[in-house]
């Protein structure tokens, strides 16, 4: 039954049921259940439909987020999807993994007194439904232009650029060191927040529109960038950001101190059905043991949250700041603390011990991290209050497993690719021109966090749909001065 909107006034905020933690924490099933159609319904209505939408304006896409929920409200769901998916290519997974909280939901305008509008679990429900109906149709164009264009990496930015060039009729080669397409969708996020197969249906709907997928394929391995280029008329570099910050302390090369990159890949393979001898012999298992977490971001919650499920004895976070000045999802940190997860603020890793008591490096297992106490001071450049060591005020916390979550940096393309003229800043991300996506490289482009740094997937996908139109408007004029020149 249709539904009349700016029902907030009259109707609470609601988010579809959530498993109890205590069934939750025994898989690393997703842990919302799935809207029923008439409180997704209601839920939409409560949208004010107001004349600036704030949801649209703060989400990286320009979602027409009040058009779809009004369609929702009124029982239109297969023009609610056309619409959604218009604007994002993966809205079924950005309602899954997208920081609401901070985005769209975060700036509804109705948001201080009623609370948002529940607007990610909406657009989940939307595009779940359409795939249900078969509503989700394979994107072939109906000509081939006879162009060819290859994308280096096949997470949100590279899929993305992708499906927008098929479209057009390129013949598309998507290339990724991994066995399964997605990325970090796939390696990087755990199950709890989205479950494999939501992904891996996106690859056989690729592979049926056409995309060419070259899996276990290294750049530089086997074959180098500029083989690329010659194989293709353009090529876009959407590798993202995989190379694990450290934390210079004494005791960090300890045994079972260990990447949260290398943590999640490992867990996410087992669920999968891979073998994972580094998991199988327990050094990337938390199952038996203390672990601690370094870190406050979203990854850093990912870790925790993975280290409840596979058993661990108890789960600390240690992070710098307090909460209010963490950059992790506020949502995400609650669903870790209902799980048991104990977060230990204003504190800093000051160096880890090994079993003899000792902070060294070596061959010895890790069994503590000394933390130092922290208190925030002044704001740092970007507003945010810088925290300062407190004087003497440090203990040691026991740990079994140490998982470092401080964040991802690039790995050395103009290396790794074979491409030394491939110019990159002083971060060492591929340098690209902000309004096409074009490096210094003719005809070679670049989008995601390759060039952004590490972000959003939502990101990646903007870059990557924007990207794609550069490419076919560059590729259209050089078939036209070559037109011009005959």
């Amino acid at each position: 039954m249709a539904q009349k909107m700016l029902k907030f006034v009259s109707l609470a905020q609601a988010m579809p049921d959530k498993r109890k933690a205590t069934d939750r924490t025994n898989d690393f099933q997703e842990i919302y259940q799935r809207f029923a159609t008439d409180k997704a319904s209601e839920q939409a209505s409560r949208c004010s439909q107001c004349g600036i939408p704030y949801c649209q304006i703060h989400c990286p896409l320009q979602n027409n987020i009040p058009d779809w929920l009004k369609l929702t409200a009124e029982g239109r769901l297969e023009e609610a999807y056309e619409l959604s998916s218009a604007t994002n290519t993966f809205p079924e997974m950005c309602g899954r993994i997208c920081p609401q909280d901070r985005l769209c939901e975060g700036n509804c305008v109705i948001e201080k007194d009623f609370s948002s509008v529940t607007i990610g679990s909406v657009e989940k429900y939307i595009t779940d439904t359409a795939w249900e109906k078969g509503w989700v149709k394979t994107f072939a164009p109906k000509t081939e232009n006879g162009l060819s264009v290859g994308i280096i990496g096949a997470g949100p930015g590279g899929l993305a650029a992708a499906e927008s060039l098929r479209r057009k009729g390129y013949a598309v080669h998507v290339y990724d060191r991994h066995d399964r397409v997605g990325g970090l969708l796939v390696y990087g996020i755990p199950g709890f927040k989205l479950e494999k197969d939501i992904v891996l249906r996106r690859q056989k709907q690729y592979e049926d529109s056409g995309v060419q997928f070259h899996l276990n394929f290294e750049v530089g391995r086997d074959a180098t960038l500029q083989d690329l280029r010659a194989r293709h008329d353009s090529v876009i570099i959407a590798t993202g950001v995989y190379k694990a910050r450290d934390v210079q302390v004494p005791g960090a090369g300890l045994k079972n101190v260990v990447a949260a990159l290398d943590y999640l890949i490992a867990s996410n393979r087992k669920s999968l059905g891979d073998a994972v001898p580094a998991f199988d012999s327990g050094a990337l298992d938390a199952k038996g043991k203390h672990v601690v977490v370094i870190g406050g971001g979203d990854t850093a919650m990912d870790c925790v949250r993975t280290a409840v499920r596979q058993g661990a004895l108890s789960v600390k976070c240690l992070y710098r700041r307090d909460k209010d000045n963490m950059p992790g999802s506020m949502r995400e940190v609650a669903n870790a603390e209902e799980e048991g997860v104990e977060f230990v603020w204003l504190s800093a890793p000051l160096g880890f011990t090994g079993k003899d008591g000792q902070a060294k490096d070596g061959a010895g297992d890790v069994a503590g991290v000394i933390v130092q106490k922290m208190r925030l001071g002044a704001p740092d450049a970007t507003g945010r209050r810088s925290p300062e060591p407190i004087k003497d005020h440090h203990e040691t916390i026991p740990a079994d497993l140490v998982i470092k979550a401080l964040g991802f940096d690039p790995e050395n393309l103009p290396v790794l690719f074979k491409a030394p003229e491939l110019a990159v800043t002083r971060w060492g991300t591929v340098k690209a021109d902000h309004s096409t996506a074009m490096t210094n490289l003719d005809g070679v482009f670049a989008v995601g966090d390759i060039v952004r740094g590490a972000s959003l997937v939502v990101w990646a996908i903007r870059d990557g749909r924007e990207a794609a139109t550069s490419v076919h408007q560059y590729l259209q004029a050089r078939a036209s001065l070559r037109a011009a020149a005959e």
